[in-house]
């Protein structure tokens, strides 16, 4: 029996509908192009329309417009994107699966921010003052307590200013990562790298605590 010819060629639905994608996006400025970019922003806004809504909560003193106004700014981004990283694409899933993600992390990001906005970034010792303040007086709670003071104090004498202020922002105030970097003026690698190099200096000084050896590791 004959082999079938070039069946291994055939292609899926799926796979001949991000082609179709793809090389319209990558194509010269024509007509099927713009029709390609208006269908995709098109999607990618229904996308952060949704993500928007999701996050109704955290943006409740924003009316209909202004959140309109933020998902159009997010897939206008998000469309800029995706044509920048096309050739980051594989067939493994749908382009517009792929394309939606974009959508609903710029939505993500300008929701966080926008809900920071005109809030003052808690980069001090306020929330421990908060969790350590007076409360029930039972055993557990006296012991969480000594227990915070004791990290609290491994802070200050192991972690320099800045480690300390990013490491309470982030892992305590749960500022938003996104909205941190943009305050300060840096990247979101920069400060995972300042929360990784925080905790490991942390953890090793409550080891040296524990083991009697404490000395300042700044």
């Amino acid at each position: 029996m004959s082999p079938r010819p070039l069946q291994l060629l055939s292609t899926t639905p799926a796979l001949e509908d991000s082609l179709a994608w793809t090389s319209a996006l990558r194509g010269a400025p024509t007509q099927a192009r713009e029709d390609a970019l208006a269908r995709l922003h098109a999607l990618l806004l229904r996308a952060a329309q949704f993500e928007m809504s999701r996050r109704r909560d955290q943006l409740s003193h924003l009316g209909a417009a202004a959140l309109e106004d933020l998902a159009v700014q997010a897939a206008d981004d998000a469309l800029m994107s995706i044509l920048c990283q096309l050739d980051d694409f594989h067939d493994e899933s749908r382009f517009t699966t792929w394309a939606y993600k974009f959508a609903v992390l710029e939505a993500g990001v300008k929701a966080r921010r926008r809900a920071w906005q005109d809030r003052e970034l808690p980069l001090d010792r306020q929330a421990w003052d908060s969790i350590c303040s007076d409360g029930p007086r039972s055993q557990s709670a006296l012991e969480d307590r000594e227990a915070l003071a004791v990290l609290f104090e491994a802070m200050q004498w192991s972690l320099t200013p800045h480690q300390r202020e990013i490491l309470i922002a982030l892992a305590l105030n749960l500022v938003p990562i996104d909205v941190l970097a943009e305050r300060r003026s840096t990247t979101r690698g920069a400060l995972y790298e300042t929360l990784h190099d925080a905790r490991r200096k942390l953890r090793a000084a409550l080891a040296a605590r524990a083991d009697g050896q404490v000395e300042d590791a700044r």
